[in-house]
């Protein structure tokens, strides 16, 4: 029996151009992934004024089809799909029978009866086992796309005129034009010749796009993009950036905030259930009564709190952090964690042991940032 830790890391189809550009590595999910390329800082910056380039060719891609495509997410997700349209994103999460979360998901409806299902690349295996169990019964197809699917992100502000550019250029053809793209749609298009998905979709809490190709077309969507953008200050992105960006919106991730043992509710995600049902893991959605509930958590100084530092009320311990970092566009600490019910009102002022000592904390909802186009709309 092989050793898992010999086995190697899978690779990017972008891998050449990342190291080409000085990125430094990690392994993320079994895949060498770029960490970073010049600085945190910078490219987190780099997003939330420009637009950064990230890479997301590890995610997992599975493709669902058939006439019975809806009845069968109906069943296999916590969601209803039934009156999601073509051309429509949404998200929801994959759910173990007994109610816990085994990945959260982006779905796509990209035509009548097909579906593309986006989850987290650590649990492609786990996603794509329990889709085609649960198509057992359904007239459809649940196919794993993985490998034949590269993802290629822009992120910021910067990110609709830089596309803009390459349709300018008659490199991007679009079904329609991109400023009729809203949030959480998706479209058919050609880059190059070369068929591809353009989604209003990202995890950074700015507006962006996600384009799915086939892997021999991200090395020059990638450069394609970088050139465009390079006038706007766009930069290519790593991970990094992309968990401190995905923090400050008050996203969650997996394996951190969301796992096999947290109920949707529990991560304030009660509102992607479907209403009715009998979807897998319907009958323990409930969370126990005493069951802690995450929220955030705004901290004073500059020590920032990291993933496991104990949550402390009047000395006692309540909870425990799963995400936290000096917020890059705040200035001050933020992190995510899960404490009791009875110390999880907004305003809440609690501490976190950070080394021994106790930082006042105060509880606030998410997001921590919300991008200005945002904020201006909400309060108009």
């Amino acid at each position: 029996m092989s050793d898992p830790l010999d086995t190697p890391l899978r690779s990017s189809p972008l891998e050449a151009v990342h190291e080409a550009a000085g990125a430094a590595f990690t392994d993320f999910a079994g895949y060498r992934m770029p960490v970073r390329y010049s600085s945190d800082l910078a490219e987190h910056h780099a997003v939330r004024q420009a637009a950064g380039v990230f890479d997301l060719s590890h995610m997992a891609e599975i493709g669902v089809s058939g006439p019975q495509a809806v009845a069968f997410l109906d069943h296999a997700l916590a969601g209803a799909f039934g009156a999601m349209t073509v051309g429509r994103a949404k998200y929801s999460l994959l759910l173990g029978e007994d109610g816990g979360i085994l990945d959260d998901l982006v779905v796509y409806r990209t035509d009548d009866d097909v579906y593309l299902v986006v989850a987290n690349a650590a649990n492609r295996s786990v996603a794509v086992s329990a889709l085609q169990s649960r198509a057992d019964g359904f007239d459809v197809v649940v196919s794993d796309d993985s490998d034949t699917t590269a993802l290629v992100a822009i992120q910021g502000p910067a990110a609709a005129g830089t596309l803009d550019e390459l349709v300018v250029e008659d490199r991007l053809q679009l079904e329609t034009p991109l400023d009729e793209l809203r949030y959480y749609r998706v479209l058919h298009a050609t880059f190059d010749g070369s068929e591809v998905l353009v989604a209003r979709t990202g995890y950074t809490g700015e507006d962006g796009f996600e384009v799915y190709c086939a892997p021999d077309v991200a090395p020059v969507l990638w450069d394609a993009l970088l050139e465009a953008g390079a006038p706007r200050g766009v930069v290519p992105a790593g991970l990094a950036a992309r968990d401190t960006l995905r923090l400050e919106a008050g996203m969650p991730l997996y394996g951190h905030e969301l796992g096999v043992d947290v109920r949707p509710a529990q991560a304030g995600l009660g509102r992607v259930l479907a209403a009715s049902g009998s979807y897998v893991g319907s009958s323990g959605v409930a969370p126990a009564e005493d069951a802690p509930m995450l929220v955030g958590l705004v901290m004073e100084g500059r020590r920032a709190a990291r993933a496991g530092y104990s949550v402390l009320h009047e000395g006692a311990t309540v909870g425990t952090v799963t995400s936290g970092a000096l917020s890059p566009t705040l200035g001050h600490p933020v992190a995510m964690a899960f404490v009791a019910p009875s110390v999880a009102t907004g305003g809440q002022v609690l501490h976190i042991d950070v080394r021994g000592t106790a930082i006042p904390a105060t509880v606030t909802p998410f997001p921590f940032y919300r991008r200005p186009a945002l904020r201006s709309s909400e309060s108009s």
